[in-house]
């Protein structure tokens, strides 16, 4: 046996391709929340290789790709990803191109110029990055605070806060049977250094809640993040402990959900960029939302 046939695929091939009527007007725009309400039902992850309504069924990476797609987006998509309530993706990464960086940024809505020096020193950036292990592909925070950054002329620095220093100690109890941990950060914020001291479940835990601290006095609001989960993997098993280590952090405030990635040969290190671009994309979209 193979499974039962995925309707959602029938239905569009019946309708888009056939011409075949199947659904009343106005309904085949919800296929795709239809499919994604489903899987939610049968507590299964809504897989991205779908046809029609995957994510990657109308995403594009390559430079030349998404060059094409910008200029005719029909050369490269067989129907308009919002016939099923799909959307166009942009990915950015080592085959982008200036194309990519512009279109990616309008998506988050953000102006960028293809052409511009701007553009041209975030796509060496990000090809700088990707070499060193980072993927943007599914971290969109992290890209846009990366792209922020360039525009707002602070590359090199957070927008909000700046790391001076952190540091982990580690506890483990032999005879109780638990670990726990205690980090101490400090941070800059409008030229006021903070030096915070706190415990957690572990060291991400711990530095999480140290830097909460740190930056409450100044951004109460980032008492609303939560992180909803944490993925971590080895880029490299042949180099074994000396190997680099990616952090995805997926975060919520309750209204919006992003996810962050960091790079590191150290996990902390990683978690941490993880971390900081996980408070710098909220504090950005606060900023925003500001009247």
């Amino acid at each position: 046996r193979t499974g039962n046939c995925n309707l959602t695929t029938v239905i569009a091939n019946l309708q888009l391709k056939m011409g075949k009527p199947v659904l009343p007007e106005g309904r085949m725009e919800q296929l795709r929340e239809v499919s994604m309400f489903i899987d939610e039902m049968a507590n299964q992850s809504h897989s991205h290789r779908l046809p029609y309504v995957g994510a990657s069924a109308f995403a594009h990476k390559g430079g030349i790709h998404v060059n094409a797609v910008n200029k005719l987006a029909r050369s490269y998509e067989h129907i308009e990803p919002e016939a099923v309530g799909n959307t166009r993706r942009v990915l950015v990464g080592e085959l982008s191109g200036g194309t990519n960086v512009m279109m990616k940024a309008q998506e988050l809505g953000l102006e960028l110029e293809e052409k511009s020096d701007t553009t041209r020193r975030i796509l060496a950036e990000i090809k700088r990055l990707e070499n060193e292990g980072w993927e943007f592909e599914a971290a969109d925070a992290s890209f846009e605070v990366l792209v922020r950054r360039f525009l707002e002329g602070k590359e090199d620095v957070g927008q909000f806060f700046e790391l001076h220093e952190y540091n982990l100690d580690l506890h483990k109890d032999k005879v109780m049977d638990f670990d726990d941990a205690e980090a101490t950060v400090k941070v800059c914020v409008d030229g006021q250094i903070e030096h915070t001291v706190a415990e957690g479940d572990g060291p991400v835990n711990a530095l999480d809640q140290a830097l909460r601290k740190a930056l409450r006095p100044h951004f109460p609001q980032l008492d609303d993040i939560k992180l909803t989960d944490y993925k971590v993997r080895i880029l490299d098993g042949r180099l074994a402990t000396a190997a680099r280590t990616r952090v995805l952090i997926e975060s919520t405030d309750g209204n919006n959900a992003w996810t962050t990635v960091g790079v590191s040969d150290d996990i902390i290190e990683a978690s941490w960029r993880a971390l900081r671009d996980s408070f710098e994309y909220k504090l950005l979209k606060d900023r925003e939302a500001q009247p």
